[in-house]
Formats: C-alpha cells, structure tokens, sequence
C-alpha cells in the first residue's frame, strides 16, 4: 500500500484478458493493494505459440515482481540479434552484451509469453487480492458515477473502481467504449512455421535472432528453447489454406536449408498485420492497453513489450489514482504518454523494420541494408541503435512518470 494510505477495503479493478498484458497489470494492481479480478474468455490459459521475446526494458520493469529469474530459467537468452541477407549472409550484428553498462538483463529472453503468464498464475493462487476467472469473456463496459462495470457474456455485472481493458486486438472494452482504432492493414499476410531442426548447425553465424532480407521471401528465424520460429510473407494468389499445408512449410524450410529428408513441423498459424492505435487509451474509469489499445506488426518484437509497459505505467498509475496519491489529470497524461509512445516510438521501428525486409526494389533494399551494416559497423551508432532497439529509450521516456508511482527501474 502507498505510503499515507489508510483503507480497510482495497479498491477493486476488473481486468479483461489473462494473456501477458493483463496478468502483468493484475500483478502490478495486487502489489499496490488493489482487489483484482481477472476474467479470461478462454475456459484455461491459452499456451498457443505467440510472442516470444522479452527485451530488456521490460525485463527491468517486471524485476520487482519476482518473474524474471524464473522466466530465464524457462527462456533462452539471445545476446546477439543479426539482419542478413539471404544469399550473402550476415550484414549487421548487434551484441546486446554492450549494454552492460545499462541494463542488469543486456539480452534479448527468447521465452513464450504463456510462460509469464503460468508463473504469474502460479502466484495469484496464493494471492487473496486476486480472483482469476477462466470461461469470462467480457461483453461490454458501463461507466458508473463512481467507478465502472463490466457485463460479461453471461449477462453477469460486475461492479468496481475501474475496468482494464486487455482483452486483445478485437477488444470488446474498446468496442464497447466506442473508440476509433485507426491505422493500415499491411498486403502480406505472415505465415509462422515452427521446427525442432536445429538450422544452427547448417547456417553460419546463425543468431539466435535474425532478421533475413531478401526481394523474393524475406523471413525472419527466431530460437525458442525449443524450436526454430520461421517468420515468411504469404503473397497474393496463395491461400490461407495453401500457405497452412505441408507443403507450404517444406517448401518454405527447404528454402531455408535443404535437407533430403521432410522437416518435422511442430506448428504453424497465419494472419494478417496491421498498425493501428485507439484514438484513447482511457475513458472515465476504463483503461485500454495492449493489443487492445495498439496493435504492429511484429518485426522488432515490440508488441507484447509495449503492451506490459502499458501495464506497469497504467496499472501503477490507476493503484495512484484510486488511492488518491495520483491526481485524474495526471492520470490522463499517462495514458496520453503511453498513447505517443505506441505511435512515436513501437510502430515508427516496427514499420522500420518491415521497409528494410521487405523492399521488392533492389535500390530501395540495399542502401537499407548498408545503412543497418553502418550502424552495426560503428561503436557510438551501434549503441544508440541496441538503446531503441531494446526498447530502454522508451522507458526513458516514461522516467518522470515511471518515478511518480516507484516504477522506474534504472538507478
């Protein structure tokens, strides 16, 4: 409890959505002293394969709830992230390492999002300030007076101080509180295929990040503890059902390294891409955050990291308002803050990333490669470049805000 405060009820927020973002933001409430109840659609926590990589801001920002190490020890750390060339190999290599200096965690965690969410889980079953709800999708959202209300499917209400809204990219919250989700949809659809062949051994200098330009099928190879991720665009004239088949993924992993026997496939999933963020992140007492409030697309990993620097600032941030130690106004320029943020920050690298994969004009694709091979080249600009890419300029950017509620994390 804030220092000063003197409640014998805590204040209770209702939090939609039990991924990464929302338990995130349940925890951050609990160790504030705020009753949480988490509802999750889903009847148990969904462990399909999504984001994957934890950058070390937001490592730094989920230290003081006793994750990390845990998360390490389910992870696999990636000190090097590399852009090559598909045909020439590697063009530029960053070495996370340098950020020593900085960051108590200069890698990148390559470590299932579901994970945090089991350890976190796992602390909530002793936890009486949380109530975690399985089979509890959110249908819509009430201002109220004083606080809000969240009706579930059911038809249930559930009164509280506050609602969050982390229930994803088809947010029934932000649906419901009626605001624009503007932005573009990209052409490609991305295609994610996952093998247990350890390309490693027949690709040299293979990082355990690597983005791979190339104007026919860029890709993107990322290392979990346990298998290869392959990132591929899927063009126009292919279908969805195609792009899922066998195949497809032989196809695509031959591409990659050829081998004379079938690749082992252990899973495979399409979408499409977009960059898009609400017009608010917070209306009276509801709070948006995560894919809820922003969604990019996924080159830099920088997705579900924004979406739990949402909830460190806005969780905090809300504990400080229903405590009264945070007053409304200042309340409204953290959401507007995270707002710039998503905007300035998360989408300007992400939409980056996709122009230097993905250019078709060969001019275009190679001054952005030997613009990245330049950066990587020099000590001073390669530094300032682990500093975005690694998302710490961007917790810079909250430190005045992070210090009013004790969340900052760099001393």
């Amino acid at each position: 409890m804030p220092a000063g405060v003197s409640t014998t009820i805590a204040p209770h927020v209702v939090v939609a959505g039990a991924g990464p973002v929302g338990c995130v933001a349940a925890a951050v409430l609990a160790k504030n002293n705020v009753r949480v109840t988490l509802l999750e659609a889903a009847p148990s926590l969904p462990v399909e394969l999504r984001a994957s990589t934890f950058h070390p801001a937001t490592l730094e920002l989920l230290r003081p709830y006793g994750v990390v190490d845990k998360m390490i020890g389910r992870g696999l750390i990636a000190r090097h992230f590399a852009y090559r060339d598909r045909h020439m190999g590697v063009v530029a290599r960053f070495d996370l390492g340098e950020l020593g200096d900085t960051t108590n965690y200069p890698f990148r965690l390559q470590c299932e999002q579901f994970k945090l969410c089991q350890i976190l889980l796992e602390q909530f079953a002793s936890n009486p300030l949380v109530d975690v709800r399985f089979d509890s999708a959110i249908g819509a959202v009430e201002q109220r007076s004083e606080g809000a209300a969240a009706i579930l499917g059911s038809g249930e209400i559930i009164e509280a101080d506050a609602v969050i809204g982390a229930d994803g990219a088809s947010s029934a919250v932000r649906k419901s509180l009626g605001c624009r989700f503007d932005g573009m949809t990209y052409a490609d659809r991305y295609l994610v295929i996952s093998t247990p062949y350890e390309l490693s051994d027949h690709m040299e200098d293979l990082s355990y990040v690597n983005y791979v330009s190339d104007p026919d099928e860029w890709m993107v190879l990322l290392r979990t503890v346990d298998l290869w991720r392959a990132l591929f665009p899927v063009f126009d004239g292919e279908t969805d059902e195609q792009a899922l088949s066998d195949e497809s993924a032989e196809r695509r992993f031959q591409g990659v390294v050829a081998k004379p026997t079938a690749y082992e496939v252990a899973h495979r999933t399409i979408y499409r891409v977009h960059q898009r963020v609400a017009d608010q992140f917070c209306v009276g007492r509801v709070v948006l955050m995560g894919d809820a409030a922003h969604i990019n697309n996924p080159l830099g990993g920088m997705g579900m990291n924004g979406g739990v620097h949402d909830a460190v600032l806005l969780a905090g941030g809300l504990a400080g308002l229903l405590h009264g130690t945070v007053t409304g106004e200042r309340f409204s320029e953290y959401a507007e803050l995270r707002r710039r943020l998503a905007l300035d920050f998360v989408q300007k690298h992400t939409h980056a990333n996709a122009v230097t994969l993905t250019a078709s004009d060969p001019a275009v694709r190679k001054e952005a490669l030997e613009q990245m091979a330049e950066r990587a080249a020099n000590v001073g600009t390669a530094h300032d470049y682990m500093l975005q890419a690694s998302m710490i300029k961007a917790v810079w950017a909250m430190e005045t805000e992070l210090r009013d509620i004790g969340a900052y994390p760099f001393e």
